[in-house]
Order: structure tokens, then C-alpha cells, then sequence
């Protein structure tokens, strides 16, 4: 029975997850370990809104369990040591640079992961991938593990996450089903795919388990994030018909929906997808299939990023055609910056691009998101617009709350789908804006009549 875990990685996968493994395993010892010191000192503040991850659910299991059986540490090397298994749940951005470029996964922190753990562990180690990772990852790892001078025996599994941000908790604590890859054809690959199993089996009922070969695990987790984002892009094609024949696509989604070889997830039309795993994924994906000399199908999957760029430069441009053909000088509120509601993750985020644009456009930009903190806001525009802080100052400006983000504003751009921008008094910002006052729904949370009852130039997606 394993009795110590140590996690490499204290980011949105590894310390949700983390900290659930310890809540229903408190015979484990679990240490989550990032060389980042400020990342781990959010970790262990005794501030819980200062974790540097939001998520519902997630500050409560953390006091919880911290300093009881899960520990957040900067010792990367005392963790790796100490521990029987090891996850690694570093970061695999899309590459920026060499073979490669702006597809393939960059692999250097797992290998420098893999070359740490080699160098450090003097006992047998179970080593479970839990990054998103490109298919044969594993081999790489054994190749390294297998360097050790340590006469260690390592043993490589694939523990994929699914994870949607903003239901994270409830995902983890009720998973649809939990995927492990391993060597089920030798007995020491047994034996870790029954160590893995019998850690969730402490809450995750067994057949809700499911052992794999290790490729099919690693690429099982990429397949999934690009069928889901593919009905993405899917609903969101068909929102640009919509609006040319008004058609209006909550109703022709609806109607789809009931059609139980469809089902009704992921039919929600959008602004367009974000997050840190979709694009990464599917880029990857597209990738590996140019890499085998499968051309066809990665046309066909790079297809699906394709029309998430139409999506967001269509209603961005929207926006500037709607009124009156520019937006020089005018002021224009965003409500939202993270890529989707219950989330501070803004990697990816639709916003990004939707704020470039209008930047370019010489927008004056009022930006209000509940959980995303200024200085992300400015760190994500400096990098999408190549300009520093107090260039972007001149044209931007970002609110801790929406008292008076309203005032003398030409449109309110609805972003994120957080709940509160439901509830808003739009009757009472109506007095507050210049005339005529627009409202940009990328989202499709307002009622359009009531809206458009109280004076407003309404838009939203496919109607």
C-alpha cells in the first residue's frame, strides 16, 4: 500500500488534485512540490482566498487537509526521495521555438523532471504521468528513468486529468471515469496499476476505473479535448448561419440536443473556447498526425482552431461595424477576462484577442473580471500586443468591482459567463451610457428582449 505521493507541479491540475487525493486518503502523506517559491507560499498562505488556483470547492479541502496529510514545498528533491509514487503534472506549453513551432508540445519540463527523479530516487518508484502529454511520452521517460545509477526500478503510468475549470472539485470528488495506462502484460506493471487503483478506489467505484495499454491512456486524454472542442467550433459554424438567415442557434441547438445520438453538452455558442488545454491539444494532435505523414487528418483537426479564430475575429469585428464603423476613442466596458466563469485561468482566453483587436481598433477598454487580478489582465495584453504597461495604460483600464465602469460608456462587451453579469441592473446602466448604448453578448446570458426593452442595441451569438 502506497503510503507517500509526492507531486511535481503545484499548478491547476496538480494541487486540485492533489488535495483531493489527500482528503480521501489520510493515510497518505501527499506533497505537492514547484520550484515556484511565491506559487507555494500562495499555497500554504493562511489567506484561502490567496491560493493561487480558484476554484468552488477547492479553499475548503485545503484547510482541510494542509499540515495534516498535504504539504506544499519547494524541497523538490526531499519529496522525490521520501516518495513511493511520483506524478508529474508540470506545464507542456505548445513550442515557441525549432521543430515544431506553435504545434508540438514542449517536452523539456518533463525531461528535466525525469532527469531530476533519476539522479535523486534511491528506492523503486512509480512515476504517473498526469500532464497532457503526445502519445510515446512514456518511452521517453524510461529511457531517462532508465539512466539512473541508482539500481532504482521505475515503473511509467498514464493517469490523464479531465477536468473542466470551474467544476474541477465536483469533476475530481465524481469523476466520469478515471484512466490509467500501464504495462498490464508484466507483473510489476500490474502491481502499479493496482497502486494507482486502489488510491481512487477509496472514493471512485471500481467500474468506473479503466486500465489501458499506456499509448491509449496518453492519447485517449487528446482525443477527448479535441472531440469536445471540434462540437465547439461545430455550434459556433453554425452560429455565423444563423445570423445570415435568422435562424436563431439557442433553439436549433435545442433541437439537435434532443436527438440522444448528439446529446445537449458542448452545444452552448460562444464568443469561442479557451483555456490552457483545447488549442494545445489539438495543435499537438495536428502534429503528431503531420508527423506520421497523416495529412488529412491533421488538415481535419486543425480545422477545428481554424474556426475558433473566425469566431472571435467575427464578433470583434461585429462590434466595430455595429457602431457605425469605429470604435476610435470610444469607451467600451468588458465584462470578463477569464476564458470561461468559476475560473482565474485567462490562458487562451477569447477576451485576449477580442481586446487586441479593439486595442488596434483605438478603443478605450474598461475591463472588470471577479477573479483574474490586474496584473494578469496586463501581463496577457503585453504579450498579445507587444506593448508595455504604460503604453497599454493610455488605453486601458482595469476595475476591481463595476461601481461606476459604466459611466458615459459607449458598450458593455459580456466576455466571461460569470453568473453576477446576469444579475446586473441593465436598466439602471442604460441611464449611465452614451446613446445608443450596445450590449456585445458573447455569451448569450442576457434575455435579448427584456434587454432590448430597456433601450439597448442588443447582439448576440447566432441570432
Amino acid at each position: 500500500m502506497i503510503k507517500s505521493i509526492c507531486c511535481i507541479g503545484a499548478g491547476y491540475v496538480g494541487g486540485p488534485t492533489m488535495a483531493v487525493i489527500a482528503l480521501k486518503n489520510p493515510h497518505i502523506k501527499v506533497t505537492v512540490v514547484d520550484v515556484n517559491q511565491e506559487r507555494i507560499n500562495a499555497w500554504n498562505s493562511e489567506n484561502l482566498e490567496a491560493l493561487p488556483v480558484y476554484e468552488p470547492g477547492l479553499a475548503e479541502i485545503v484547510a482541510q487537509t494542509r499540515n495534516v496529510n498535504l504539504f506544499f514545498s519547494t524541497n523538490v528533491n526531499l519529496a522525490i526521495h521520501e516518495a513511493e509514487m511520483i506524478f508529474i503534472s508540470v506545464n507542456t506549453p505548445t513550442k515557441t521555438y525549432g521543430i515544431g513551432k506553435g504545434m508540438a508540445a514542449d517536452l523539456k519540463y518533463i525531461e528535466l523532471c525525469a532527469r531530476q527523479i533519476a539522479s535523486v530516487a534511491t528506492t523503486n518508484k512509480i512515476v504517473v504521468e498526469k500532464s497532457t502529454l503526445p502519445v510515446r511520452t512514456a518511452s521517453t521517460i524510461k529511457s531517462i528513468l532508465k539512466q539512473s545509477q541508482n539500481n532504482v526500478q521505475f515503473e511509467i503510468l498514464s493517469n490523464p486529468e479531465f477536468l473542466a475549470e470551474g467544476t474541477a472539485i465536483v469533476d475530481l470528488l465524481n469523476p466520469d471515469r478515471v484512466l490509467i495506462g500501464g504495462d498490464y502484460h508484466t507483473q510489476e506493471g500490474k502491481n502499479a496499476i493496482a497502486a494507482l487503483t486502489d488510491i481512487y478506489k477509496n472514493w471512485v467505484a471500481a467500474d468506473k476505473i479503466i486500465t489501458t495499454n499506456i499509448w491509449s491512456s496518453e492519447l485517449s486524454k487528446l482525443t477527448a479535448n479535441a472531440f469536445l472542442a471540434q462540437r465547439i467550433s461545430s455550434i459556433n459554424a453554425m452560429s455565423a448561419i444563423c445570423e445570415a438567415t435568422e435562424a436563431n442557434i439557442d433553439e436549433v441547438a435545442f433541437a439537435i440536443g434532443k436527438d440522444t445520438r448528439i446529446g445537449d453538452k458542448f452545444l452552448k455558442a460562444s464568443v469561442g473556447f479557451g483555456g490552457s488545454c483545447f488549442q494545445k491539444d489539438i495543435l499537438n494532435l495536428v502534429y503528431i498526425a503531420k508527423t506520421f505523414g497523416l495529412n488529412e487528418v491533421a488538415d481535419y483537426w486543425e480545422q477545428v482552431i481554424v474556426m475558433n479564430n473566425y469566431q472571435k475575429s467575427r464578433f470583434a469585428r461585429k462590434i466595430v461595424q455595429k457602431m457605425f464603423n469605429t470604435v476610435s476613442g470610444k469607451k467600451i466596458v468588458m465584462l470578463g477576462w477569464a476564458f470561461k466563469k468559476d475560473t482565474n485561468d485567462s490562458r487562451e482566453s477569447a477576451a485576449i484577442d477580442i481586446a487586441n483587436y479593439l486595442i488596434e481598433e483605438q478603443a478605450e477598454l474598461h475591463i472588470y473580471d471577479p477573479k483574474v487580478t490586474q496584473q494578469q489582465i496586463l501581463t496577457d495584453l503585453e504579450k498579445a500586443t507587444n506593448q508595455t504597461t504604460n503604453q497599454l495604460q493610455q488605453q486601458i483600464k482595469i476595475y476591481n468591482q463595476t461601481t461606476n465602469i459604466f459611466q458615459q460608456a459607449h458598450a458593455v462587451i459580456i466576455v466571461t459567463e460569470w453568473d453576477e453579469f446576469k444579475n446586473l441592473d441593465y436598466a439602471t446602466i442604460k441611464t449611465q451610457m452614451q446613446q445608443p448604448a450596445f450590449i456585445f453578448d458573447g455569451r448569450n446570458i442576457l434575455n435579448p428582449t427584456e434587454i432590448t426593452q430597456q433601450g439597448f442595441q442588443y447582439f448576440g451569438i447566432g441570432k
